[in-house]
């Protein structure tokens, strides 16, 4: 089991920037692929973004792909999510997820491949 908490969230005008946390403890945090999901109001929750366990390789939902930026610091136990030229519609609550198996060769986008979840840190864009 791994307790994930994030941070970083808050509100910005259109075209700012946040920067997201999520801290990392109980299991091995370098052996699995991490994620960042979103979900607003009424929607379904969503992929964002994920990186590999080795920090090699990264995957982003189609919405964010040149905006945001995922990346891992595995001596922290910290992955990161650098959300630039924020838009109205990235207003949701971001969570952070950890895989639920060890040294996944590639980089998941699935939900239920995530066992670990964090409580989620609110993101506001105002126009």
């Amino acid at each position: 089991q791994v307790q994930l908490v994030e941070s970083g969230g808050g509100l910005v005008q259109a075209g700012g920037s946040l920067r997201l946390s999520c801290a990392a403890s109980g299991r091995t945090f370098s052996n699995y692929v991490m994620g960042w999901f979103r979900q607003a109001p009424g929607k379904e929750r969503e992929f964002v973004a994920a990186i590999h366990w080795s920090g090699s390789s990264t995957y982003y939902a189609d919405s964010v792909k040149g905006r945001f930026t995922i990346s891992r610091d595995n001596a922290k136990n910290t992955v990161y999510l650098q959300m630039n030229s924020l838009k109205p519609e990235d207003t949701a609550v971001y969570y952070c997820a950890a895989d639920r198996v060890k040294y996944r060769s590639i980089v998941t986008t699935t939900p239920i491949n995530y066992d670990n979840w964090g409580q989620g840190t609110q993101v506001t864009i105002s126009s």
